[in-house]
């Protein structure tokens, strides 16, 4: 396996918090704090985090609002976000058919069958 593959993934996506986060709004136009924060179980102080690190990359567009005189906030990925999850998905892509051609390669030869 060409270990240079593992260097084209974006460490800032990687982490799981960050994957799960940029994959749910790779999926969807736009979703609250609320919305993240509950389907990912993480608490309010650990999503906050890993929004900063994706806000501070320029992946993550955040908006602060009032709804029913409460703050609101909600996310989207922006188009830089968007290039660079299908750039890491692309490097994934990559790993994984070179992990399958490796593992292919390596399987011992089949029995002849038996009759």
């Amino acid at each position: 396996m060409n270990p240079d593959l593992f260097q084209q993934l974006d460490r800032v996506i990687h982490e799981k918090g960050r994957l799960s986060i940029v994959s749910l709004l790779a999926a969807s136009p736009e979703l609250s704090f609320v919305e993240l924060r509950d389907t990912l179980g993480m608490t309010d102080g650990n999503l906050s985090v890993h929004l900063q690190t994706l806000r501070r990359a320029g992946y993550v567009a955040v908006s602060r609002s009032s709804r029913n005189r409460r703050p609101w906030t909600t996310c989207s990925l922006t188009p830089k976000g968007r290039a660079a999850f299908e750039k890491y998905l692309a490097a994934l892509e990559q790993i994984v058919a070179e992990g399958r051609r490796a593992a292919g390669s390596e399987r011992p030869p089949a029995e002849d069958a038996k009759g």
